[in-house]
This record gives C-alpha cells, structure tokens and sequence, in this order.
C-alpha cells in the first residue's frame, strides 16, 4: 500500500510540473503579482539610495549610490530617540495585550453559557467599529479624566483596539487545547490560576506569536494615535516623525529622504524578522495545525 501511495503522490507531481495551459497560466498570475509587490519596494529602495536634490523619475532603478539621503533622514528625525519610542510604544502595548487577552479569553473558550457567548460577541463586535470614528470623544474623556499626553497615551489605544481580535484569536485556540489536560492539574491540586498560568498558557505560543505579529506589526506603522495624543517631539515615534518630510506647499516633498526613512523605520522589523523567523514560522506552523 505504501508504495502504491507513492506512486500515485510521484504521479501526482509530475502532473503539477507538466506545462499545460493551465499551470502556465497560474505561474503567469504568480509572477505578475510578485512583480506588484515587489517592484514598489525597489523603487523605495532605489530612490532612497540617491542624492536629496536627485529629483529624476524614480523608475530609473538604481542610477546613483549615496548614503546622504539616509544621513539626513537618520539626523532630522532623531532616529535613536524616535526607535526607543516606538519600542516601548509597541513593547509595552504587545506586552500587556498578551497578558491580558488570554485571561479574557479563558472563560469565554471554558464557560458553556449564553454569557460566555455574549461575551464572545461583545468583544469580537469591537472589530466592526473603527476606532477613528470615536477619536474626538476619546479625547475628550481622556482630557476630563486628566490623562497627559505622552509617549504612554497612544499604548492605551493600541491595547484596547487590540483586544478584540486577540480575544477572538485566544479564545478560538482555546478551544483546541483539551480539558482534560486541566482536569488532571486539578486532581493534583492545582489552583485555577495555577491551572491557567502553567498548565493552559504554556499552550498557548502560537497563539500568541500571531497575536505579537499581527498587532505588533500594525501597532508599530501606526502613526495616528501617537500623532493625535503625543504633542512633544521629543516623543515622537518612528512613523510621526517620517510625516515631516511630505513637505508642503512652501517646503516641496523630500521624497529621497522619505523613501530612506522608510526603510529605516522598517529595517528593525526586518533585523527582528530574521532573527526570530524559525521561531515566527513554527509558532504559525503548530497554530494551523493545532488550531
């Protein structure tokens, strides 16, 4: 049966190299949509490696190598204090997101009542409204309430709008890991916080490596929040202060300077990407098997 099994899987691989009509087509498709992804990031790329006053088509790829366009952007927007920013901005808001997600997610995954499953709405209902909607009496009840605007200001926001696709992410992966495994900690005797801290949430890494990827990813390219709450420069994170460069109507765009602060506002993700990427890969991987 086993060789049998391989033949046909041998079989079923060679079909998929064959040229057809079909198959070129798909490998068409998967060029043309790599070459739209791709090709803006080059043109970034490229752009960012030219002179400030270079102001040529940016489709001409890679005409001139010069690193000023890095220096300028590295020196005007403070880049050291403006990194420290948006890593205790994103830190500490994925940080707390990870804690306390799965602890509301917890009851809702355990509890079979019509409570728990309100609660499994009410949470997730929190993804169909957009939270800029809100924004101006958000800010007015943060002024009431006398909440300061600094660097911690904006992590309010970003924890609160990322609670409900964490809890709907937790709570779903919940539902997976076997009761029993809780109920043998019990008859040892284990507390419930003993149960959940060290039996269930050891459980949980995949869970959370999406929940650090997805928000981590969309809180750190944020720039609403932190230009709406925080008001001192000094405080700024890496996208508020790559808005300087837009320019405007007395001060034209500097676009090579911007391309070049792109990329190093997202040069910390990819170094963070690289060194945590088997980690990344297998945390995903054992989520859509598990899950």
């Amino acid at each position: 049966m086993i060789f049998g099994k391989k033949k046909k899987d041998d079989r079923e691989v060679e079909t998929y190299l064959k040229l057809t009509p079909k198959v070129l087509l798909l490998y068409l498709a998967i060029i043309v949509f790599c070459v739209v992804i791709i090709l803006p990031l080059v043109i970034v790329f490229s752009s960012s490696l030219r002179h400030v006053s270079n102001q040529s088509s940016p489709l001409l790829l890679f005409r001139e190598f010069t690193l000023e366009s890095y220096i300028t952007a590295f020196n005007n927007m403070n880049y050291p204090a403006e990194l420290l920013n948006s890593i205790i901005t994103t830190g500490g808001s994925v940080l707390v997101v990870v804690l306390i997600a799965p602890m509301a997610a917890y009851p809702i995954a355990r509890i079979k009542s019509k409570l728990a499953r309100f609660l499994y709405v009410f949470f997730i209902s929190g993804l169909v409204i957009p939270s800029q909607m809100v924004i101006v009496p958000i800010a007015q009840t943060f002024s009431r309430l006398g909440i300061p605007n600094t660097r911690f200001t904006p992590m309010l926001m970003f924890i609160t709008c990322s609670l409900p696709f964490s809890v709907f992410l937790f709570a779903g992966f919940m539902k997976g890991v076997p009761v029993e495994i809780e109920e043998a900690a019990y008859i040892d005797g284990a507390t419930l916080s003993q149960r959940f801290w060290l039996v269930v949430y050891p459980l949980l890494k995949p869970a959370i490596v999406s929940t650090v990827i997805t928000q981590g990813l969309w809180i750190w390219n944020d720039y609403f929040y932190p230009m709406v709450f925080i008001t001192k420069k000094a405080q700024y994170s890496l996208p508020v202060g790559m808005l300087q460069f837009l320019g405007d109507k007395e001060n034209p765009a500097q676009w090579n300077v911007l391309f070049a602060a792109c990329v190093l506002c997202a040069l910390p993700l990819i170094i963070v990407f690289l060194i945590l990427q088997k980690h990344f890969v297998n945390g995903i991987a054992a989520g859509a098997v598990k899950g």
